[in-house]
């Protein structure tokens, strides 16, 4: 049987899926299929390329905003995100999404006409930036005559491309279905808490008809500081490990 991972959107959450990675990894279940949106994107290539979840709990750990961001002078966003993909050439090269270990398919939108757009071959550096744009923050990318941001927009938590790649048994991580929201302290929060309540409720119906969801418990955290990569892996892992426990104890069918 074919197993698919999808991994969601969720800023800097995102450290979670780590978490997940490993869980997965302690119970033997290997991947076939990955797709990513946003953070997702980003941590499913890196996967994908041969990084273990050991190495990337070293690299969420060295990551900052200012490593992945700088201030743009476009009239589209307030910053460019493609310091982000210097950061994934230094990680995995400057490589292709066909090459990958892993099939590997990345979510992004096309900000004109609201339709998904999936890269599954071409610049991994290019889809990564593209999906991880978030409207308002991130200037959008422009490759092949479209004008891309987030992912998030249309697919949050990216199950059915991971159905359309040809998985059989589907595996979602969603980052933002259990998460309480702030009064913002800045443009950064207004945008991204802004952004998010349109994800949720949209991954409601993405993820129906899912194998397996997980859903760790993440309201304890704040969407953009990075100084909390520690505590969410932890909590990645826990919500992970639960999830496969309660599937092997009710679910003896399937063997992986």
């Amino acid at each position: 049987m074919k197993i698919g991972l999808a991994l969601g959107g969720g800023a800097v959450l995102g450290a979670a899926h780590v978490g997940a990675l490993k869980a997965l990894e302690e119970k033997n279940i290997s991947v076939d299929y990955i797709t990513g949106t946003s953070i997702g994107a980003f941590v499913g290539a890196l996967f994908a390329f041969g990084k273990t979840w050991e190495d990337m709990v070293k690299i969420s750990s060295e990551l900052k905003w200012i490593d992945i961001s700088a201030v743009s002078l476009s009239r589209y966003g307030l910053l460019s995100n493609k310091k982000l993909g210097d950061f994934i050439i230094k990680h995995i090269g400057d490589k292709n999404i066909e090459d990958a270990d892993i099939d590997l398919a990345i979510v992004a939108t096309d900000v004109s006409t609201g339709e998904k757009v999936v890269f599954d071959k071409g610049s991994v550096v290019t889809a990564v930036l593209a999906s991880t744009c978030i409207p308002g923050i991130f200037m959008p990318i422009e490759t092949q005559n479209l004008m891309l941001v987030d992912g998030g927009v249309v697919e949050n938590v990216p199950t059915r491309t991971l159905k359309e790649r040809g998985a059989e048994y589907l595996i979602g991580v969603d980052l933002n279905a259990m998460n309480s929201y702030k009064k913002p302290e800045n443009i950064l929060d207004v945008i991204l808490n802004s952004f998010h309540f349109i994800m949720k409720n949209a991954t409601y119906s993405q993820t129906e008809n899912v194998d397996l969801l997980i859903q760790p418990d993440l309201s304890a955290f704040n969407r953009s500081d990075m100084n909390q990569v520690k505590q969410l892996i932890e909590k990645g892992y826990e919500a992970t490990s639960e999830a496969l426990q309660d599937f092997d104890t009710e679910s003896k069918n399937l063997q992986f």
